[in-house]
């Protein structure tokens, strides 16, 4: 007997398995339908030995002290601030939009106090902003929009901006300084040893027990358990019982190049041209030196593994109907993007999965006095490998 079933080893369920299995003392298997750990976050060697992250680029960056110092338990880190360049008009120019953006596009030499007045007589008046579109054609006007927002979310989305909900957009700034870092986070960082490495030393404990290659569905009934944790679509949980929830998925192509470098920064768009979203060259990130360099081509796609819920209107109201459904369901705990239909980033997943904890702490008393084992040191795990529980 299980005191927890938690479903889905990414960092919604992980975390709150850690927490569990070491703040309560209580048994927790994790199980995940696919072969591995981490989620969306996992990374892997290449045959090359370059380490590569499966499911495209995962920037860790937080302005919280409390979720940088819980995941500092498992990781040390290295010192990482993420610039992107999108291809317009046959240049690499930094995203999101600045002053040098500006610049190196027109030929001009403004200055910020100028660039301000530039944008202001640029910008369309919108009373009432409601779409990716009205977000952008505010703020800088319509024809930087066309040239870096349009094309690049109808590919990444399969639909128009001013068919997408306004936190879209709203999510990447424009400055009028020359910052052409991605976030302005207070913590930037990548996990040293990559982000598996985290999980493994997060899930690593006696209480804890890992299934990978496991389906729910098969186990739930056969498995003996008195709690759930389930961070999988909410729709599919209940059967699809409203219809299906709309979510974008991304097919992805690595590639490993005889060279030492291929672009200037981690990540280049690619909004007019290319089927292609982006790509990633991942020593960037990890600083890993090599002679050889390893990249990922993204494509957006309406099939595939749900990554992104659509954020529309209609698709908010029908998960509404599935909300309501979950906070009647006793003994299970919703956390995690698809679980919550809502786009996180991983921070936001780590602090979701935390604020679970404390409420599950507040309202289910631990059984007995038992005293948590003890983890083994990093020295003791280092070279060990993750051994899954049983498929």
């Amino acid at each position: 007997m299980y005191d927890w079933l938690i479903v889905g080893a990414g960092f919604a369920g992980s975390v709150l398995a850690e927490r569990l299995a070491s703040q309560r003392n209580e048994r927790v298997l994790v199980i995940d339908r696919r072969a591995h750990i981490g989620g969306n976050a996992y990374d892997r060697h290449n045959d090359c030995g370059l380490l590569i992250h499966q499911y495209g680029p995962h920037i860790f960056h937080t302005n919280s002290k409390q979720v940088f110092d819980y995941l500092s338990q498992f990781t040390d880190w290295r010192s990482y601030e993420h610039r992107v360049l999108a291809e317009v008009d046959g240049q690499l120019l930094p995203i999101p939009i600045n002053l040098d953006t500006v610049n190196k596009l027109y030929a001009l030499d403004l200055t910020s106090e100028e660039l301000e007045d530039w944008f202001a007589v640029r910008a369309e008046k919108v009373d009432d902003i409601r779409t990716s579109e009205d977000v952008v054609v505010s703020k800088v006007g319509r024809e930087l929009y066309e040239k870096f927002f349009r094309g690049y979310t109808r590919k990444q989305w399969g639909l128009d901006p001013s068919e997408l909900d306004k936190s879209v957009t709203a999510r990447v700034p424009t400055r009028t300084n020359r910052d052409d870092r991605y976030f302005g986070d207070e913590y930037q960082f990548m996990p040293k040893c990559g982000y598996t490495r985290m999980f493994e030393r997060m899930l690593d404990h006696p209480n804890i027990n890992i299934m990978v290659q496991t389906d729910y569905r098969r186990v739930k009934d056969a498995i003996p358990h008195r709690r759930l944790v389930y961070t999988g679509p909410i729709d599919e949980f209940f059967d699809y019982r409203f219809g299906k929830l709309p979510y974008r998925s991304l097919h992805f192509r690595h590639v490993t190049l005889d060279q030492e470098w291929h672009q200037p920064v981690a990540v280049v768009n690619y909004p007019l041209t290319h089927d292609y979203t982006r790509v990633t060259e991942y020593k960037h990130l990890t600083g890993q030196p090599h002679p050889r360099t390893a990249l990922t081509y993204e494509f957006p796609s309406s099939t595939g593994d749900p990554y992104y819920p659509v954020p529309k209107a209609e698709n908010q109201e029908l998960f509404k109907k599935y909300e309501r459904l979950a906070l009647a369901t006793p003994n299970v705990w919703f956390v995690g993007r698809l679980a919550t239909y809502r786009y996180y980033n991983m921070d936001q997943i780590v602090g979701q999965a935390l604020a679970t904890f404390r409420r599950i702490n507040g309202a289910l008393p631990v059984e007995g006095k038992r005293k948590a084992p003890s983890r083994p040191s990093w020295g003791d795990r280092e070279d060990r490998a993750l051994i899954p529980g049983p498929v």
